[in-house]
């Protein structure tokens, strides 16, 4: 909890406290000892203990950055590096810090070095003890940073490869299945497969080379959209019929390829051609608050299925979808399949209008 604190707060300000969350409390126990071994003030010691050690601290963290950074490296400078900027840090928290609690208590003391050698050893010693143990306490939060970096990055391309396989599977599922159907039409009428097939030849070459990449604009998913239809509509003639509904403000939005193509086969397939007369379907877009609404919608013969059927929504094609959308956006995207007014059935695919990272 206190670290999603500090990571909602402003960076300069996220930074000092973090350093004040473990030189207080240090600071604190130091101070407690120096007073019950010497019979010395506790306010006193607490105040050249922060000074000092507050110094150490900010000398090596940005002295350990700046070397890192300087050598190329992330965040981690090496051990030998290290060990000199703790000697430095050391020599300068101790130095600065006498002159800083003399100015803030307005009592200055004599310099480190005018100082009897048993006291000054036992505040260099103090001071190296804690400035290594603050630099552990730093190298450890590296290494789990780094950790975290390495997980994340295996992670993200899981789910790449996760999608280009779903994606890899969804393209030849669809070619097949018009492939299929044009098997069909060859037999029963040999002029409609042949413009079937210049159809499939023209909707592959778009479609194809649109499916390689990530997303897409919206728009252009209607377009593949509107070809995969037309390649249809040489199959079943004036039983099908179509409807777009995609603002002009939404076109740009980016979606991932091939997206909408399997849940209007679905509905074809499952809700159009079990019925002689054919039916509509509609496609659509709106935009909910900070969200993507999209939809398919048949007249067809609905959800309903006899016990040899494969319930609609569990088939290949949305299955495919389900992952893809998850693999994308996690939990923040769903597709719902569920009966539409009036007859038919409607998917509502909800994505958030920026991707998850």
């Amino acid at each position: 909890m206190l670290r999603a604190m500090l990571d909602a707060l402003p960076r300069p300000l996220a930074y000092v406290l973090r350093h004040l969350a473990l030189g207080v409390p240090l600071a604190a126990v130091i101070s407690a000892f120096l007073s019950i071994a010497f019979n010395d003030d506790y306010a006193r010691n607490l105040v050249y203990s922060l000074c000092i050690g507050l110094i150490c601290q900010f000398a090596i963290d940005l002295g350990r950055r700046g070397a890192a950074r300087l050598m190329g490296r992330s965040g981690w400078p090496g051990w030998p590096v290290t060990a000199v900027i703790i000697v430095l840090a050391v020599w300068l928290g101790i130095n600065g810090g006498y002159a800083l609690a003399g100015w803030l208590m307005d009592r200055p003391m004599p310099s480190p070095g005018r100082q009897d050698w048993r006291t000054l050893v036992i505040i260099v010693t103090i001071s190296l003890v804690a400035s290594i143990g603050f630099t552990l306490v730093g190298w450890g939060r590296a290494r789990l940073a780094a950790s975290d970096a390495q997980a994340q990055r295996a992670q993200r391309a899981a789910a790449e490869n996760q999608l280009k396989l779903l994606e890899s599977q969804l393209e030849p599922h669809m070619l097949f299945n018009t492939l299929a159907n044009l098997r069909v039409l060859i037999a029963l009428d040999p002029p409609r497969a042949q413009a079937m097939l210049d159809r499939l030849i023209a909707f592959l070459r778009a479609t194809l080379n649109a499916s390689r990449v990530g997303t897409h604009p919206l728009g252009a998913e209607f377009e593949r959209l509107d070809d995969y239809l037309a390649l249809m509509a040489v199959r079943m003639g004036p039983r099908l019929q179509v409807a777009f509904d995609l603002p002009p403000d939404l076109r740009v939005l980016p979606v991932p390829p091939l997206l909408l193509q399997p849940l209007v086969e679905n509905s074809i397939q499952h809700g159009l051609e079990p019925q002689v007369e054919g039916g509509r379907i509609e496609v659509g877009a709106r935009r909910d608050g900070d969200r993507l609404l999209l939809t398919v919608r048949d007249s067809g013969v609905g959800l309903s299925t006899t016990a040899a059927a494969t319930p609609r929504g569990t088939g290949f094609g949305t299955h495919q979808v389900r992952e893809r959308l998850a693999a994308l956006y996690g939990p923040a995207a769903t597709l719902v399949l569920h009966a539409a007014p009036g007859g038919g059935a409607l998917a509502t695919i909800t994505i958030p209008l920026e991707p998850r990272t």
